[in-house]
């Protein structure tokens, strides 16, 4: 197992920081809101004064200030992506999963590379570019190679005028040579999530498995990053400790990696815990975070760590999407499915599902509302294929300039989508949308948004640049 000379968490620093927190002093918190619109990030201290605020005039202040930093560095742009589960086999136990080994409760499968292609060919069919490829812990007998030729199958699958230009990964920690094997892919970003940061929560909600080893689990991503994966994703299962505490240590698993390798996660997951067969835990959480702590938390997030994504998926209501879109978020998922086969079969084809949802709704009426908002639904796969990853892409868009690259991209990918797969009344509302995000481009960008959408229009597509 690899060790590191300096711990990557400090719970005696984080313990000392919030059993200090009093009453926040408004001058105190608009210094800190001023600090965190200058987008350099936020101290520990400064997100435990903001986390101890609750007058909800103050709050108003902070979702502001989230907003125009959210809008300062992303614009309109929302990029969209769908998760794919090929499997729900796993060895641990984590008493908050419906995966997990010992659950007598759902129908274990792994999908067939034949299922697998199914799969990937009814996204295409409904305009995703960008999927999620999900596994559990254990695998068929191939072992690793499963994942590795599910990948291969993904990128593999054409179906009319689309194909899956992106495949993000997120599978159990691996050896340092796995990952190296996994880098040889082509993915996206490697996505691994602690689930809490806390060590004694950590223990007592994994009983059993590989997963209990906390150290193992912590150091994946340094494991990915030496072995030259430079996207990848962090997260914090909501609920199962208290938020003030997780929120601090994921901000310290964020730094420990700027230290280590000049660049941290290139995005934030945030999913609470929702009820999952046959899961008590899941269904009655321990640290239930209401709306409007999950509400803090993203927009916290967005002035702490401003340059990376946030993603928002379907365990959360279209309402909470919505609000959230304003306060950080930067990535969403849609028309999601969280049991293997559940595209071809549906929602709950086989009782397999890892978790319950809170939006239901297909891709179309996703892509129809987000546009309606104003947002700019985003299929762009461009950065990954350039090379503008990790360092390089931070390097371009803390001074804003990838924007340049981006509002164009999205745009054209927009309206690929808008062409190929909308129905009619989403075609009408995301041209105007289009049109509305043109209009508050720099000249040279418009120029060169106008010229790749007529390029769309002829008929050539996956235009970027």
């Amino acid at each position: 197992m690899d060790t590191f000379a300096v711990p990557v968490i400090d719970p005696e620093r984080i313990e000392s920081l919030l059993s200090g927190r009093t009453i926040t002093e408004v001058p105190r918190f608009r210094e800190v809101i001023s600090r965190g619109l200058e987008m350099k990030g936020l101290s520990p201290e400064d997100v435990a004064c903001l986390a101890s605020v609750s007058d909800p005039g103050l709050l108003q202040e902070l979702y502001d200030a989230a907003k125009k930093v959210k809008e300062t560095i992303y614009g309109k742009r929302l990029v969209i992506f769908a998760p794919m589960y090929i499997s729900n086999l796993c060895g641990n136990e984590c008493l908050y999963c419906a995966f997990r080994a010992s659950n007598p409760g759902i129908v274990r499968r792994a999908l067939t590379q034949e299922e697998i292609a199914r799969e990937t060919a009814i996204l295409v069919d409904q305009g995703h570019k960008r999927v999620l490829l999900v596994a559990g812990e254990s695998y068929p007998r191939e072992g690793f190679g499963y994942v590795l030729k599910s990948i291969a199958t993904v990128y593999g699958v054409k179906s009319g005028r689309g194909e899956i230009r992106r495949i993000n990964v997120n599978v159990a920690p691996l050896t340092s040579t796995e990952f190296s094997e996994l880098k040889t892919t082509g993915i996206g970003t490697y996505q691994l999530f602690q689930e809490t940061y806390h060590p004694g929560v950590y223990g007592r909600v994994h009983t059993g498995g590989k997963k209990r080893d906390y150290d193992w689990r912590i150091t994946a991503i340094d494991r990915a990053m030496e072995a030259g994966i430079d996207d990848v994703g962090i997260g914090v299962l909501f609920g199962l400790s208290p938020w003030e505490w997780e929120l601090q240590a994921l901000l310290q698993h964020i730094r420990h990696l700027e230290d280590r390798f000049g660049v941290g996660p290139h995005t934030i997951s945030v999913p609470r815990l929702e009820p999952a067969t046959g899961s008590d835990i899941a269904a009655h959480p321990p640290h239930a975070v209401t709306d409007i702590d999950f509400r803090k938390i993203v927009a916290i997030l967005r002035l702490a760590v401003p340059y990376t994504g946030i993603i928002m998926s379907t365990r959360e209501t279209p309402h909470m999407r919505r609000e959230t879109f304003a306060l950080g978020v930067s990535q969403i998922s849609a028309g999601s499915r969280t049991n293997p086969g559940g595209y071809a079969e549906g929602e709950h084809g086989e009782d397999g599902s890892q978790f319950s949802l809170g939006d239901h709704r297909p891709l179309n009426e996703v892509i129809r509302d987000v546009s309606s908002m104003g947002y700019v639904p985003s299929f762009c796969t461009g950065c990954y294929r350039l090379g503008r990853t990790g360092k390089d892409f931070m390097d371009l868009a803390k001074p804003g300039e990838i924007r340049m690259h981006c509002d164009p991209n999205a745009a054209s990918t927009f309206m690929e989508y808008l062409l190929d797969y909308a129905d009619p009344g989403t075609r009408v509302t995301g041209e105007r949308c289009i049109s509305d995000f043109m209009e508050d481009m720099t000249p040279e960008a418009r120029e060169r948004t106008e010229a790749m959408l007529r390029t769309v229009k002829e008929g050539k597509r996956d235009v970027y640049c």
